[in-house]
């Protein structure tokens, strides 16, 4: 069950993201009066990427991924990972709020910021699959979660000290 959740879980998350990406291009086409971008087409389709296609895998993202916290993962990287979701919601958010003023015939952008707007969700897309890969216990000065140890991380020939400063001393007194 876990690994169909995880892969629902990432195919959501390609679907809602490639929808991010795909959107400012079709806001770009329709600004700039390229072939693709009919007046009467131009909007339609972005509203169906936008609802049809963004919106629910955006939910079925969000709700896959509650469903694997559940699971128990822990880590700063979760903390980090949701702050960085929250960012991706709301610049989902912010497209649809800019549909909804192309719809009603206010274009207050141009073709620089919606070229921006295409480029934003992939850095926030590549910090997610590096922290979801990686999984770090603890980032940068914070604690580690309560009830586990943070691994140190030490170069190879510190693991080899760290190995002997762990082992049992013996004691040389006098029995």
């Amino acid at each position: 069950m876990y690994l169909w959740l995880k892969i629902l879980h990432v195919s959501a998350m390609v679907l809602w993201f490639a929808g991010l990406f795909f959107l400012p291009r079709l806001l770009v086409a329709r600004h700039r009066g390229e072939r693709d971008a009919d007046p009467g087409c131009s909007g339609v389709v972005a509203n169906r990427v936008f609802f049809r296609l963004a919106s629910p895998a955006a939910l079925v993202a969000i709700a896959s991924g509650m469903t694997l916290i559940a699971y128990g993962p822990d880590g700063a990287w979760l903390v980090v990972k949701l702050v960085l979701v929250t960012g991706v919601v709301l610049l989902h958010l912010y497209m649809g709020v800019v549909l909804y003023e192309l719809g009603q015939g206010r274009d207050r952008h141009g073709v620089a910021f919606y070229r921006i707007l295409g480029w934003a969700p992939l850095p926030v897309l590549l910090a997610i699959a590096a922290l979801t890969a990686a999984k770090p216990a603890t980032v940068g000065d914070l604690p580690p979660p309560p009830g586990t140890e943070a691994i140190p991380a030490v170069a190879h020939r510190g693991h080899r000290r760290l190995r002997r400063r762990q082992r049992p001393r013996r004691c040389h007194g006098g029995s």
